[in-house]
């Protein structure tokens, strides 16, 4: 943090001791962070709490103390990913700013908006945006955006990654990525390997760096640069700030005509830290091959220690001061002054009575030299007027009273305008009134979800399934009406399973067949993207909103928040177990079998390692431990699913899953085919509806985090 600042860092994103995404790194106790926020704000800087996880019903209940002291003490900001944490601090702390981190996967104007409208004051965008998109946003919207600079790409859409969780029950959305995309893997299609011994690391990305198109970003309407560097040194620190800092002031001064980056100072964030080369990201493009590291990086590198020096002497080690005008008045038989003006702020203190000298008066010279000994505080006199009127004496000891009561007082003056105590109370934290139990339901009705077209006469003929999702992303539009009509028949809903990103490329899918989405007339939607919501509002589209397990809602807050966005039902968190979903107060629909989506990414394995040539197909990751994991490309919304080993299974805990009463249980199929497909159909009717001995039709599966949950 004092090596961002001293580097020139407008503000400061940092964790504490709870909530954070980073969870592993060396966070402070509160003692600390207080002491951080006033460092900040001593030389005019802003810090941000990151309380950007998703929480558990628990954790909500201890929201409330553990901002409580930093909200008082002066906080600028909290970041946010849970829309429940997003709920309560409207609520309790409502002078208190926030903003939507990227882990909300806000990829457009439709998000942006709702956010705005609840009160976010700034929105930082998914890495995968273009420049464009974002523009469209901010011309659309007065809300500050914030986007990445530099420093790690997840290979996975933000928010939407469930690997590292399903791997090995660390989560993510709760600060505990295990990095799982930093691993080697094998690539196969029908069995074939794809690529060479030097396309294992086919989830790595390379880091980000936007030199060269920082002019871009800032016309784009980015507001705020933001440089990944948690779990970093101060050194990186210091070295990557100070060059954002020296490229960000040049085109600000001279504007795009006197804009060039030199190679030595491209050179030094690869000296700094270097996975594998690094890129524009995704500002100018969908993804691409050369984004990827592909290959392991060597295991020694030689450093530049003529750089590290520099940043240790100029950043690391520098004692940042602030400048100060000061006036020390000293007059035979008054009391001295000092009077102190700073950061915009002043201050006066009075000292010892001053005395007549008896053999040597004071001189300017003498007074100055104990008055200048700032020491260890965040302070230096740019100017110090003394003025003597007499033939005066004052102890060395009152001298250096005087300037350490003068710097102190200026330096409360200065924090006391960001405090608020007394000034802003927040509200306390009070037992939500609103909330009932779940009521106990006649019984949870069987739900299907297809991701492929031939599947569908197996689901509509089972008289146990009462309602099918079709996903956009593989049922063509041309199938849409058809696939209604011939649900309607059997007596099922039928809902369109909207894509898991909302994006140009969507907005443009459905505009193009906007006739055929009305004409079909769906019973409702699976909602993915707060993105979906507004775009369905915006066109008149009707029917009832299923806001699905990514959108999050793993509280009662977040529920509630949810039903107020427009969700008609809920569908249930998967990182939950079994005790943690009994604590939530609105039935939802429990996922009981399927393959779980473990990350949605902009980037294309078919691509990356074949052609694009806008073709499905069905790829399969081999892992260090034989894990197989089916990836399909999904090209109507240009984005690949990475589907876990095996697929959820909750058959046998019937009793378990009877005592949430969950609304629906519902069945997602994603690889399966049309046998496979009648097969669970026909086993989880049997187990959980009729009360018959039931038998998985597969060896391998597993139950997610239903016994197990996250930390």
């Amino acid at each position: 943090m004092k090596a961002a600042v001293a580097a020139g860092a407008d503000a400061v994103y940092m964790g504490g001791s709870r909530f954070g995404a980073r969870a592993f790194a060396e966070n402070p106790e509160e003692d600390k962070l207080l002491e951080a926020i006033d460092y900040i704000h001593l030389h005019g800087r802003k810090l941000y709490l990151t309380v950007n996880t998703l929480m558990k019903e628990q954790e909500i209940e201890e929201l409330y103390d553990y901002l409580v002291p930093y909200f008082r003490h002066g906080l600028d900001a909290v970041i946010v990913q849970d829309m429940g944490t997003f709920a309560f601090i409207r609520e309790h702390f409502p002078g208190l700013p926030i903003h939507a981190s990227t882990q909300m996967t806000i990829t457009g104007a439709y998000g942006a908006k709702i956010l705005k409208d609840l009160g976010a004051e700034r929105v930082v965008t998914a890495r995968e945006l273009s420049l464009k998109e974002i523009k469209n946003i901010r011309d659309q919207m007065d809300v500050e955006i914030e986007s990445f600079v530099h420093g790690a790409l997840c290979y996975c859409y933000s928010g939407q990654c469930l690997f590292s969780s399903l791997i090995g029950g660390r989560s993510g959305n709760r600060g505990r990525c295990a990095q799982t995309c930093r691993l080697p893997y094998e690539v196969k299609r029908e069995g074939q390997a794809l690529g060479g011994k030097d396309d294992r690391y086919s989830l790595s990305l390379k880091d980000l760096n936007t030199l060269d198109i920082l002019p871009d970003l800032i016309e784009a309407g980015v507001y705020s640069l933001k440089i990944e560097g948690r779990m970093k040194s101060p050194r990186y620190t210091a070295g990557v700030v100070s060059i954002y800092r020296k490229y960000t002031d040049l085109y600000l001064t001279q504007g795009r005509e006197g804009y060039q980056v030199e190679e030595q100072d491209k050179k030094a964030l690869l000296d700094l830290f270097d996975r594998g080369g690094q890129t524009e990201g995704y500002y100018k493009r969908q993804n691409g091959r050369d984004m990827v590291v592909w290959k392991e990086k060597p295991a020694f590198r030689e450093g530049n220690q003529q750089l590290l020096n520099y940043l240790d002497k100029n950043f690391v080690e520098k004692q940042v001061r602030e400048p100060v005008l000061g006036t020390a008045l000293f007059e035979e038989g008054k009391n001295a002054s000092l009077v102190l003006n700073a950061c915009g702020h002043h201050a006066a203190v009075t000292g010892e009575l001053v005395q007549i000298a008896q053999n040597q008066p004071a001189t300017e010279e003498k007074v100055r030299k104990q008055l200048d000994k700032t020491g260890n505080t965040p302070f230096y006199f740019e100017s110090l007027d003394i003025k003597i009127k007499g033939n005066v004496f004052l102890p060395v000891q009152a001298l250096n009273d005087l300037r350490r009561r003068g710097l102190e007082a200026l330096e409360n003056e200065i924090l006391r305008a960001y405090r608020k105590d007394g000034q802003e109370v927040p509200v306390k934290a009070c037992d939500k009134a609103g909330y009932s139990p779940k009521a106990a339901l006649e019984g949870p009705e069987l739900t299907v979800s297809l991701e492929r077209p031939d599947c569908l006469d197996v689901a509509v003929s089972s008289s146990d399934v009462k309602r099918i999702y079709i996903d956009a992303a593989e049922f063509k539009p041309e199938l849409w009406k058809d696939s209604v009509e011939s649900c309607h028949r059997a007596g099922k809903e039928c809902m369109l399973t909207m894509p898991h990103i909302f994006r140009t490329l969507a907005k443009q899918f459905f505009d193009k067949y906007l006739t055929e989405l009305k004409a079909a007339e769906f019973d409702g939607f699976l909602i993915r993207s707060l993105e979906e919501t507004g775009y369905l509002k915006e066109k008149g589209i009707r029917g009832r909103l299923i806001f699905d397990f990514g959108m999050y809602g793993m509280n009662n807050y977040a529920q509630e928040m949810l039903k107020k966005l427009g969700a008609d039902e809920l569908t249930w968190p998967v990182e939950l177990n079994s005790r943690e979903l009994g604590k939530l107060k609105v039935p939802g629909e429990l996922l009981v079998y399927g393959r779980l989506p473990m990350m949605v990414t902009a980037q294309c394995l078919h691509q990356g390692l074949e052609r694009c040539d806008r073709t499905p197909v069905v790829l399969t990751l081999k892992d260090r431990m034989g894990k197989i994991f089916p990836v399909k490309n999904h090209c109507a919304f240009c984005y690949n699913s990475i589907y876990n080993s095996a697929p959820v299974s909750l058959l046998g805990l019937q009793e378990a899953v009877k005592g949430l009463s969950p609304s629906n249980l519902r069945l997602q199929f994603t690889t399966e085919n049309k046998a496979q497909t009648k097969s669970v159909i026909q086993s989880f009717s049997d187990g959980f509806l009729h009360e018959r001995e039931a038998k998985l039709p597969f060896e391998e599966f597993t139950r997610g985090h239903f016994k197990r949950g996250v930390e």
